[in-house]
């Protein structure tokens, strides 16, 4: 009977011992890092400026999704794009434009394209109700009016955000206005002026792989890292000081860039356009679908490597298998041996006027958990919110679980009341369409939702990780004139669901 009691505690400990042992590898293999061991072997592209045309008064954009192979920098790859083989081009529009987009699909599947941080009617947004069938052409039209800003644009299918997007189907859209234009910021697209779209990816052989590692609860992280298509990038900087416009169009990877020798740089814009001063900071953290304009300063002959530390996620142990140990090497800036000279950063931005909490008419409440916002799952039938035109909202958003999530909203651009009771930090200060929400932290934001009216076509809020968006974390909101009722159609084999107020 000894020996048996020895044979058992024998086994109980070596069990626990492999146990350990394989927890130990798991939670080390979780994490990954390339910091000084990134070749930047390769120029880094830069998305051409898309052409466009004028028919009347109206600016048009033509925009082709299809199939292709890129190669990022080491070998060719199958993937998709616009008007090319992966991305798209920039678009840019100034304010009081009318512009037109016509969306042509060359891909074998349905996809959409949304336009990630406008204010626009909600049948030309691009949601998951205006669906493109393949060989088919969708030609949203709408008058830009919205401060200068660093926008975006990728697919937003129902259920199939995440693989269109990591396909590589995104571009960015920058608009400007008179008062940014004003200021003596760099502003030549392409020279000191430079869209940076940070994007994580696996590879084997000639595929992109998407997917979830073990107790990976946010979907794909990939282990490489490119820039506008780039592998392993350098930018060749020929200017004292030059303009980055930050773009995270990752799936799921949160980035806290900053640079490998810790100098400090200019955050002077986040998603909705310019702060009213710049701040000056060492780091700057982005969520999936968030974007921060910074300038940085350069010596002549130096190299600066854009490097992403740890993100501040918040949410403990499981930190480490949604990207929160891993340290990224970007970008590097190689400045020339002699530099153009560039003024200083302006003291004062733009004004900002502040959305007082007092006209706001009522006061939602959305916390995220699970595969849900507020207890429900995503349906196209069901309408979660009823908005007033022309009316002010206060909306009350947290997280109640230790995973990251991100809270966007379509249409409107809004600001920070507070962060748990206190007034938000300086990088929160701006106009803002995307939030990343740490567990357990609660966020007031308030918003005006002006302009565009339509009881039958929704705008969406969701999670930006576009593996719980396309899970069901998302919901629908409708704007009405006064007296309207929301008519949103069923979907075929189901029965419309009645709206709250």
């Amino acid at each position: 009977m000894r020996r048996v009691l020895t044979a058992v505690l024998s086994l109980a400990v070596l069990a626990g011992g492999v146990v350990v042992g394989l927890g130990t590898w798991l939670f080390s293999a979780a994490t990954v890092s390339t910091a000084g061991d990134v070749g930047f072997a390769n120029r880094l592209a830069i998305p051409p400026l898309a052409p466009s045309q004028m028919a009347g008064d109206r600016r048009v954009f033509d925009l082709r999704a299809a199939a292709g192979i890129h190669d990022f920098g080491d070998g060719p790859v199958r993937t998709w794009g616009f008007n090319g083989a992966y991305l798209g081009p920039t678009l840019r529009a100034a304010r009081g434009e009318q512009v037109e987009v016509r969306v042509h699909n060359g891909l074998a599947e349905s996809t959409s394209v949304h336009w990630h941080g406008m204010h626009l009617p909600a049948r030309m947004d691009g949601g998951p109700h205006q669906s493109v069938a393949p060989g088919q052409v969708w030609s949203p039209a709408w008058r830009v009016d919205q401060p200068a800003a660093t926008l975006w644009y990728h697919p937003h299918p129902h259920e199939e955000t995440a693989r269109h997007v990591y396909q590589g189907l995104a571009g960015m859209f920058i608009v400007d206005d008179g008062a940014e234009g004003a200021l003596a910021l760099p502003r030549r697209y392409g020279v000191d002026d430079i869209p940076v779209i940070v994007q994580d990816k696996s590879f084997d052989g000639d595929r992109l792989v998407a997917g979830n590692g073990f107790l990976n609860s946010v979907g794909t992280l990939g282990d490489t890292v490119v820039v506008n298509g780039t592998l392993a990038p350098y930018l060749p900087v020929r200017t004292e000081r030059v303009r980055l416009r930050l773009l995270n169009a990752s799936n799921a990877r949160g980035y806290d860039f900053g640079f490998a020798d810790d100098r400090e740089f200019a955050l002077i814009g986040t998603d909705g356009g310019l702060l009213p001063a710049p701040h000056t900071t060492g780091r700057v953290f982005l969520s999936p679908g968030e974007r921060a304009e910074i300038v940085v300063a350069v010596r002549p002959g130096e190299r600066a490597v854009l490097r992403s530390t740890p993100p501040p996620l918040g949410v403990g142990f499981s930190a480490r298998f949604a990207g929160g140990a891993d340290t990224l090497d970007i970008l590097e800036l190689r400045a020339a041996g002699t530099l153009a000279a560039s003024p200083p950063v302006p003291a004062r931005l733009v004004d900002v006027p502040r959305l007082d909490p007092a006209d706001a008419v009522r006061t939602r409440t959305f916390r995220l958990g699970g595969t849900n916002i507020n207890g429900r799952d995503m349906a196209l039938d069901r309408v979660d919110a009823v908005v007033r035109k022309d009316t002010v909202e206060v909306w009350q958003v947290s997280s109640r679980e230790g995973t990251p999530h991100s809270f966007h909203v379509h249409d409107v651009q809004f600001q920070v009341l507070s962060v748990d009771g206190r007034r938000p930090p300086a990088a929160l200060g701006g106009w803002k369409d995307t939030l990343y929400l740490p567990p357990e932290v609660d966020f007031a934001l308030i918003a005006r939702f002006a302009d565009h009216a339509d009881p039958a076509a929704p705008y969406m809020f969701h999670c930006h990780v576009l593996r719980h968006e396309d899970r069901g974390m998302m919901g629908q909101f409708v704007v009405v004139e006064p007296g309207q009722e929301p008519a949103i159609p069923p979907r075929e084999g189901t029965h419309p669901h009645h709206p709250p107020r």
